[in-house]
């Protein structure tokens, strides 16, 4: 689990500026790749974004600036190599919400955090297609989307709930080789009762009760 030492708690005020370095989407790519799989060079993720050198060294650049990777040790003295500085970004959403364009900053983290799925989703099932996972991993695997009915309190005590148990389970595990990295994104969007009477949803999704809920 996460300790507070590895996670950077962002202040909507304080910290507009970082707020926005992090609104660039490569920025945003270049700092998810540094936590996923650690310290690489920016001609290393050139190389796995498709962008050119200078552009990742620039970001990184920009990244660094701000205090969300830095340099890490070198293999040798040729290039610099960048690491995380921290493992989650987090912030209260409250003082988001009330902040000069917060809204529009959330909104745009929650749509990242959607295509890391999209991306670990595809690679997911290329490591069990490949053989890179064992098939022990194939059903415990999967994702959900339930629509319970909650309210604002049992929502809260349910976020608390869920960290405590990955908390003692990332504990558990930690020393077991067999344990490998789990891509774990979670979810709990409220959403407002549909006027019946109003056009119809364009947003309409198929809902899947899949038993391969993790």
């Amino acid at each position: 689990m996460v300790s507070e030492e590895q996670k950077r708690v962002l202040d909507p005020e304080q910290d507009a500026a970082a707020l926005k370095a992090l609104t660039h989407p490569l920025r945003i790519r270049l700092l998810g790749m540094l936590r996923q799989d650690g310290p690489a060079t920016a001609s290393e993720l050139a190389v796995r974004t498709g962008e050119s050198s200078a552009s990742t060294s620039y970001h990184l650049r920009v990244l660094g600036k701000y205090a969300f990777v830095a340099e890490a040790e070198h293999r040798d003295g040729r290039e610099r190599r960048w690491q995380a500085v921290h493992s989650v970004t987090s912030w209260s959403n409250e003082a988001m919400e009330a902040a000069p364009d917060g809204r529009a900053w959330g909104s745009l983290s929650r749509r990242a955090q959607i295509e890391h799925l999209k991306v670990s989703l595809a690679r997911h099932e290329a490591d069990i297609a490949d053989g890179r996972l064992g098939q022990e991993w194939v059903e415990p695997s999967g994702i959900g989307d339930l629509m319970p009915r909650l309210t604002p309190e049992s929502l809260t005590e349910l976020w608390d709930v869920l960290e405590r148990k990955l908390e003692e389970l990332t504990a558990r595990d930690a020393q077991d080789p067999r344990a490998a990295q789990v891509v774990f994104l979670t979810a709990g969007l409220p959403l407002a009762p549909r006027d019946p009477t109003a056009e119809a949803d364009t947003s309409a999704h198929i809902r899947t009760d899949a038993e391969d809920v993790s």
